[in-house]
């Protein structure tokens, strides 16, 4: 175990020194970063200036949403970076997952220490900032339920997407395009847990809360957290079910996973 933890700092030790070298780019790629995520923040509370509220929801309201979904979904994507579909996809058809098959390393390692991409702190410490206003601005009434909540609910957004990328790269042994219907579920999942559910069709709610429950990992943890009341109806247990529902991803993530290798089949490159 202690053998296979070195590999891996070892991998990630290489491709921060890689990306350390041009030093003037990688600020530059962090604040751009930073600023996507600022000017998308921004977007909505110029919205609410207008508007005051969204089906309820303040602006601080909103940014708790946002502020987690963005901090979670960043870190993800600095550790689960080598599974990012178009990245992994890319892998396979020219051929250099090949060349980790045949390493006598763990093959999971192998991936996950392929890329380490820290222009994503850019988006992190964005996140991170909405997401402490918006906890200085709220009155929360906090107890020890809610408190433990919030790991409880960020570790749980990270395993389940986290999860969906793997899905998405084991996707490519069968079609080794980049596969753009993944980015649906990833970076557009993202975008849908920073709104309330309840201002989705039916038919989206529907599909996010019984298909691939996305609605249990932020949404309902977040109406515990506010106080706020469901109207959607479901069972009082719900904003519990986050730890339950990223596991159950990432499980179904690494038995598709293994099931993709027992058929892979090299592209030749």
């Amino acid at each position: 175990m202690s053998h296979t933890f070195n590999i891996y700092r070892h991998l990630i030790s290489v491709n921060i020194r890689g990306q350390m070298q041009y030093r003037v780019s990688f600020l530059f790629d962090v604040l751009a970063t930073a600023l996507i995520t600022a000017l998308s923040f921004g977007s909505i509370a110029l919205i609410l200036q207008r508007f005051n509220n969204i089906a309820g929801w303040t602006v601080y309201e909103l940014a708790f949403l946002f502020g987690m979904a963005e901090t979670a979904f960043g870190t993800m994507d600095i550790i689960f970076s080598g599974f990012d579909p178009p990245y992994f996809g890319r892998r396979v058809r020219l051929g250099t997952f090949d060349q980790m098959l045949l390493r006598p390393v763990n093959l999971v390692v192998q991936v996950l220490g392929s890329q380490f991409i820290l222009r994503r702190f850019g988006r992190i410490i964005q996140g991170s900032i909405i997401l402490l206003i918006s906890l200085t601005h709220l009155e929360i009434q906090w107890t020890a339920v809610k408190i433990l909540m919030l790991p409880v609910v960020f570790i749980s957004l990270v395993i389940f997407f986290g999860g969906l990328f793997i899905i998405g790269a084991t996707l490519s042994f069968w079609t080794v395009e980049s596969l753009e219907v993944v980015n649906i579920f990833t970076y557009g999942g993202t975008e849908l847990m920073q709104y309330p559910m309840e201002i989705y069709p039916n038919l989206i709610r529907t599909f996010f809360t019984y298909i691939l429950p996305a609605i249990f990992l932020l949404y309902y943890p977040t109406l515990y957290i506010l106080d706020k009341p469901d109207p959607l109806g479901m069972p009082p247990f719900s904003p519990f079910l986050a730890p339950f529902v990223a596991v159950a991803v990432f499980i179904v993530a690494f038995a598709f996973w293994n099931y993709g290798l027992r058929f892979y089949q090299s592209t030749g490159s």
